[in-house]
């Protein structure tokens, strides 16, 4: 099978989700628009929780323990510090200024909004890079599949509670899932089961954290929380 198809694959279902979601957006008013980016907000933190908890919770002769717990909680400070002194999130907005600006839709004040928070919940997580890694070693695209499918309903709800700024996370997933299955014979060797389950834990933290951004209109930094994921694969080359 081509390899690069799970890609491919994620990519087309971000844009026909978010071409869903736009065209379902027309007949909804501003209350339902709300009230929807509430209920996915809702859906999103659950993602999040059950994520982490798959990784935190380790049940061993019928006793429930947990692990993880300082690793996240190191990556994720040391994270803050890197995110916040490079301003991470400044230049992710410029991007998507530049993009609401390139596809003429300067009045729309939600553009930004949909642009991250989709490209962080479709981005961020272990499936985004063991999925691409499958595709490139093994010739198996089944997780960027399954995938595909979630991140074509997450940008269709997207789409339709914040515009059609979340369909543009297609370019990034695009870039980061080709720039792993073209670096995949690099990055494989290097690859630990500790690096991944860390991702998941960590990534599934952050997914938690843009759900209480929707939900509650809370106005945590996640874009400036991402180096938290470089720290993780730190942690685990050298633990």
């Amino acid at each position: 099978m081509f390899t690069g198809i799970g890609t491919l694959a994620n990519t087309g279902s971000v844009i026909l989700g978010g071409a869903v979601g736009y065209l379902f957006q027309r007949i909804l008013t501003k209350k339902m628009q709300i009230t929807l980016m509430q209920a996915l907000g809702t859906a999103v933190i659950f993602i999040g929780i059950a994520g982490a908890l798959s990784k935190i919770l380790v049940i061993k002769q019928g006793k429930i323990s947990t692990q993880g717990l300082m690793m996240a909680a190191v990556s994720l400070a040391l994270g803050a510090f890197l995110g916040e002194l490079l301003k991470i999130e400044e230049q992710f907005k410029s991007l998507g200024n530049w993009l609401r600006i390139s596809v003429a839709r300067s009045d729309d004040s939600h553009f930004i909004e949909g642009f991250v928070a989709a490209t962080l919940t479709t981005c961020v997580g272990a499936m985004t890079i063991i999925g691409p890694l499958q595709d490139a070693l093994l010739h198996d695209p089944t997780m960027l599949f399954t995938k595909s499918i979630l991140d074509g309903v997450i940008v269709a709800l997207y789409t339709s509670a914040l515009g059609i700024g979340a369909a543009f996370s297609a370019l990034p997933i695009f870039i980061f899932e080709g720039s792993i299955t073209l670096l995949a014979t690099l990055i494989s060797p290097y690859l630990k089961t500790a690096m991944t389950n860390g991702l998941s834990l960590v990534g599934s933290m952050l997914i938690f954290c843009i759900g209480l951004n929707l939900s509650l209109d809370c106005k945590i930094k996640v874009v400036n929380l991402l180096p938290s994921l470089v720290v993780v694969l730190v942690y685990a080359i050298f633990a």
